[in-house]
């Protein structure tokens, strides 16, 4: 059985968040959750929020021990961007895209 989580609108890139989600595909989900825990990504501790969100709907909606899952999938999508302006030369503006992303993380039990 496959449960998810997904944690909308965070305020990082996504080629950030992919560089972190790409380390815990495939692994079982504890070893996700200690792997995420000791990386000094910002991306990091929101995937492992993300990540320990989608152990506890397991547990709680379909009772699914948690050394019984394995993370599927994780992946970082692109948000909406935020657009501000700075001051250019000769009385110009340039522009300054701050990315937002959603992350989502599928884990799926050992025995299928």
């Amino acid at each position: 059985m496959r449960v998810s989580a997904t944690a909308r609108y965070l305020r990082i890139s996504p080629t950030k968040a992919r560089r972190v989600l790409r380390l815990i595909v495939g692994q079982p989900a504890e070893r996700a959750v200690a792997t995420l825990e000791y990386l000094p990504h910002k991306a990091a501790r929101l995937a492992a929020k993300v990540l320990k969100s989608a152990i506890a709907n397991a547990e709680n909606n379909f009772q699914i021990a948690a050394d019984e899952l394995r993370v599927v999938k994780a992946v970082a999508d692109d948000g909406p961007r935020l657009k501000r302006w700075r001051a250019g030369p000769r009385g110009r503006v340039k522009p300054i895209l701050k990315r937002t992303s959603h992350i989502t993380v599928v884990l799926e039990s050992k025995e299928e």
